[in-house]
């Protein structure tokens, strides 16, 4: 097994797809499949079929539904992070500083602050952004 970069199974790198695509079909013989990887989207040429964008046009979310927040109704998609919901309602924040009383929501978006935490069905701190709405949850804010 050859090995590039410590990543075995990988030769002839090059560009920026990262595998030459004429030594992965010499080695898979034509399948697109490497070292026995199930590959139902790959078609013989090493590309990809049925994993175009066009077959999201016209795709719908699924129904939404609604959750608590400190007592009012927000409306949710499904997917849809607590603070994410809560953005989309036009609340922009919801929390306050323990020093200096600075209002507080979403800051980075990706749990690295803890800006936007929150108190879901009783668990207290947890990060708003990351935490994804559920139908009836109970959310309460400080």
């Amino acid at each position: 097994m050859d090995s590039v970069n410590g990543v075995t199974g990988v030769t002839g790198v090059t560009g920026a797809e990262g595998t030459d695509h004429a030594d992965r079909a010499e080695r898979t013989g034509g399948t697109g499949r490497v070292d026995g990887a199930v590959s139902g989207n790959v078609d013989k040429g090493g590309g990809m079929s049925g994993a175009s964008p066009y077959r999201l046009v016209g795709a719908r979310p699924e129904p939404g539904f609604e959750v608590r927040v400190d007592g009012r109704a927000v409306p949710v998609v499904p997917g849809q992070t607590v603070g994410a919901a809560l953005h989309a309602a036009g609340i922009r924040t919801w929390r306050t500083t323990r020093f200096g009383d600075r209002r507080r929501g979403l800051f980075c978006g990706i749990g690295v602050c803890f800006d936007c935490l929150v108190t879901v069905n009783g668990v207290e701190n947890l990060r708003a952004c990351l935490t994804e709405a559920r139908p009836g949850d109970e959310v309460t804010t400080s």
